[in-house]
């Protein structure tokens, strides 16, 4: 009976885990669906009633998408990409509508995406008239011969395959361009003073992604971003690197990163996850926890992660303050901002 009651009060638990770890167990024949919206200073009391509403309906709404896809049958790519236009499209989140402004005030997007059944992967980056920088992602996948198309020649694939595209305009959003005086400021201020160039930390943050497991054992992968706000020269961040941002093979896990993004490419996160779960036989929980909270940390970069393995297994787990996350399966749905 004690047995029993324990097991119950756990199970009820769940989605208040521990900070840095979101972590479960389903049937292998269990359709899945996990997404993020970016990780960073998310503290609670850093939004208000309304705003955590909002993000939460958002991401309910991302799962729902994505879920529904793979109820239907459909796969784990149609889940991923439906949900992550969802995201696209909605201002709160660093991606599509609401992207960040580069140093010289413009919006430049980024995305990739990753096939587990054939590793085959798409990727873009630099790019600013792409309505859904993820489809595009995809494009490049099914449709090129090619991984990775950057700038002018990504927007160009995208006029040239039929994908909507928008004015620049479409992107702005008052709330980002708002941050990015601020940026501005803060930057000048250490000028003047001489200070250290360093950006704070929700500068550097930002990105939406989502895993799917479907009803043929197919994980994917996919990862969109606005970047970081007031980068410079062209800089490309983890999103759209395959191994650093995005990475799904059947044979080990999907993962779709957030974080600062020079410290991800560096240790190639996503890959790393994945091939300590294929070749040290760790489970998805066990090898996101060494990497986000050993060997990211020791190097001194933070964020987080999005785990799927092809039994179902899934891990949430970050060293930031919080991560916008969420799951949907058959026998659960929540989602998250904070370190619950």
């Amino acid at each position: 009976m004690m047995k029993t009651l324990l097991t119950i009060v756990a199970a009820a638990a769940l989605p208040l885990c521990a900070a840095a770890q979101d972590a479960h167990s389903i049937n292998p024949a269990s359709i899945t669906i996990v997404i993020h919206g970016g990780a960073g200073a998310l503290a609670p009391g850093r939004y208000t009633a309304e705003e955590e509403a909002a993000f939460r309906a958002k991401l309910t709404q991302a799962l729902d998408a994505g879920y529904a896809i793979l109820e239907a049958g459909g796969s784990s790519l149609d889940a991923i990409s439906a949900a992550i236009v969802l995201m696209e499209d909605a201002p709160m989140f660093n991606a599509g509508k609401g992207a960040v402004f580069t140093h010289e005030g413009k919006n430049e997007l980024d995305a990739s995406i990753m096939d587990g059944a054939t590793r085959n992967a798409g990727a873009i980056t630099g790019v600013t008239r792409v309505k859904n920088p993820i489809k595009l992602a995809r494009e490049v996948m099914e449709n090129s011969p090619h991984v990775m198309f950057a700038g002018e020649g990504a927007d160009q694939f995208a006029k040239e395959h039929g994908l909507e595209t928008v004015k620049r305009k479409y992107f702005y959003t008052d709330h980002r361009w708002r941050a990015y005086k601020e940026a501005l400021a803060k930057e000048k201020n250490k000028d003047e003073n001489k200070e250290e160039s360093a950006l704070p930390h929700d500068f550097k943050y930002g990105t939406v992604g989502a895993l799917a497991l479907d009803l043929d054992g197919n994980l994917a992968a996919g990862t969109s971003t606005g970047g970081m706000t007031l980068k410079r020269y062209g800089r490309v961040g983890d999103a759209p690197i395959i191994g650093a941002g995005t990475f799904a093979d059947n044979n080990s896990c999907a993962v779709s990163s957030t974080g600062w993004g020079e410290y991800f490419m560096r240790l190639t996160i996503a890959r790393d996850i994945c091939a300590q779960v294929e070749y040290a036989g760790k489970n998805v929980t066990d090898a996101a926890n060494d990497v986000i909270h050993n060997r990211l940390r020791n190097l001194g970069g933070d964020g987080g992660v999005i785990v799927l393995g092809p039994d179902g297994d899934y891990a949430m787990t970050f060293n930031s303050a919080g991560m916008f996350r969420g799951v949907k399966n058959a026998s659960e749905e929540w989602v998250a901002i904070y370190g619950e």
